[in-house]
């Protein structure tokens, strides 16, 4: 938001100043929270309000988990074949981006599933292809670790097409690796086309399983049997430590997203790739820098308006989306060696409009030379103006340089996104702050702030009762006194209001 926006007390003229003895410091907060509560008598409140008034308890935090390592089914296969739509069919709704073109999935991405009861966790991966080049040849990287870090493949191969010279060159892969494999023949829509399966018996790996991953054909028998050999824990997962904070990495296409996952990772997590939009599906991984562990989400570049998007940039802005409102916190790179755009603009006030914590990750800063340096501090003054309170990190992803610098961003971030203040704090807070610097008048009416209240943390979110409309610019004022004296420091705050009128006399 521009200063020329803000509040000005000083601009209030002598008129306009509620007459008073000033503010008395001798008075305890619990007697002013008594006095601003006396203020409702007389007012008529709805049960929603007396409901609020009358709750000044602690919020409850997350609940953690204890650790654990659930067995792992990795959906394997050359590309197009329907790993992606087997999957959102195991899992019983629409989380893969699924479209009817090969290459679209291209990191291995894990999700929770459970079925009869038992839970485990399936990975997707991109289309594998021999003698892959460029970013073909880091997807099929990324599909055979995936085969290395499981305890059950399931082989998908096209029934329609039959046996590729491409599916069997992945049968010797899955050879080598001793683990169950179960060959999954997909597009068997109906007991016609169930002869068509028959034909793979010829890749050596046993009985085929006729299924149609579209329709779910077939998908709960091959289930069944799985989960015969799944074992109760896994033999190559790491146990899931307890409760890490979740954190979204967001930017646009291109600014270091996934290398900053990899190199928090310390291993090729997800793909890296000069191609603008590598990055498809939300990949989760957890992470310890300098001593803590994060649940980072990589997530796909947001290019432009979702209304103006199609196909799999379509589906993949609504899974960034998703995975922003499943965080805590987001991380937001920016380019500095290039010009702050209103792309990266848009993408901060997704993040304040989601209410997560947020953290300025300014990327390439081992790139950056004295010229652009100058122009981005009059960017950044500009054009993030109205997020000054966000803590700023300058990072390297390629290199790693101040990757360490995150973690106390972070925590700062969400101590904030925790905070609550007490119901008596916050009315001295108002009391102070309406004395010294009342509401101006606005049509020969003065509208004044009755008892105010904070009802949720994450974010922290205010109910002010009032007698009138609060202007904006006021209710900016507010918010940023309440910066200066609690500091809030990389957390959105939500001021609301309930104007509520006299109780007529009878």
């Amino acid at each position: 938001m521009s200063e020329e926006n803000e509040f000005d007390a000083s601009a209030i003229s002598d008129d306009e100043i509620i007459s008073g003895e000033g503010f008395d410091d001798s008075v305890t907060d619990e007697e002013r929270l008594r006095a601003m509560r006396s203020n409702l008598e007389g007012f008529d409140l709805e049960a929603e309000d007396l409901v609020l008034l009358g709750d000044d308890g602690e919020f409850l935090g997350f609940a953690e988990p204890e650790a654990e390592a659930l067995p792992v089914v990795a959906i394997v296969g050359r590309p197009n074949v329907g790993k992606s739509a087997l999957v959102n069919r195991v899992l019983g709704r629409r989380e893969a981006v699924v479209e009817d073109v090969p290459g679209v999935t291209r990191d291995r991405v894990s999700y929770p599933a459970e079925w009869t009861g038992k839970r485990f966790t399936v990975v997707d991966t991109g289309g594998w292809e021999p003698d892959a080049r460029g970013i073909d040849a880091a997807v099929a990287a990324q599909a055979e670790i995936a085969i290395e870090l499981c305890d059950v493949v399931l082989f998908v191969v096209d029934s329609r097409v039959g046996a590729t010279a491409t599916d069997e060159h992945v049968v010797q892969l899955l050879r080598r690796t001793k683990k169950p494999v179960f060959l999954v023949a997909n597009k068997v829509d109906d007991a016609i086309q169930e002869p068509e399966a028959a034909a793979l018996w010829s890749l050596g790996l046993g009985e085929p399983w006729p299924v149609s991953a579209l329709h779910g054909r077939g998908v709960a028998d091959l289930l069944d049997t799985v989960l015969k050999v799944l074992p109760d824990e896994s033999a190559v997962a790491k146990p899931k430590l307890g409760g890490p904070r979740r954190v979204a990495i967001l930017g646009r296409p291109n600014v270091g997203k996934s290398s900053l996952l990899n190199k928090a990772a310390g291993e090729e997590r997800v793909v890296v790739n000069d191609l603008a939009g590598t990055t498809r599906d939300p990949v989760d991984e957890q992470v310890e820098i300098a001593g803590r562990v994060w649940t980072f989400v990589d997530t796909a570049g947001i290019r432009r308006r979702v209304h103006m998007q199609q196909g799999a940039d379509f589906y993949a802005s609504l899974r960034t989306a998703a995975a922003l409102e499943k965080a805590e916190v987001a991380v937001v790179l920016l380019d500095v060696t290039e010009p702050i755009s209103e792309q990266d603009v848009r993408i901060i006030d997704l993040v304040l409009e989601s209410g997560r914590a947020l953290v300025l990750a300014f990327n390439k800063w081992d790139l950056l030379d004295d010229d652009r340096r100058r122009y981005l501090e009059r960017e950044i003054e500009q054009d993030l103006a109205h997020v000054a309170w966000a803590p700023r990190v300058n990072i390297s992803a390629r290199t790693g340089r101040h990757l360490e610098k995150l973690v106390p961003a972070l925590e700062t971030a969400l101590d904030s996104w925790d905070m609550r203040i007490p119901t008596a704090k916050f009315n001295a807070f108002v009391a102070e702050l309406t004395q010294e610097h009342p509401h101006p008048l606005r049509g020969g009416k003065q509208p004044r702030i009755l008892f105010g209240t904070q009802v949720q943390n994450r974010p922290p979110t205010f109910v002010l009762f009032t007698t009138g409309f609060l202007d904006p610019g006021y209710r900016r004022f507010i918010q940023r006194r309440l910066r200066e004296r609690y500091g809030f420091e990389g957390t959105p705050i939500v001021l609301n209001m309930r104007i509520r009128e006299k109780r007529q006399r009878r």
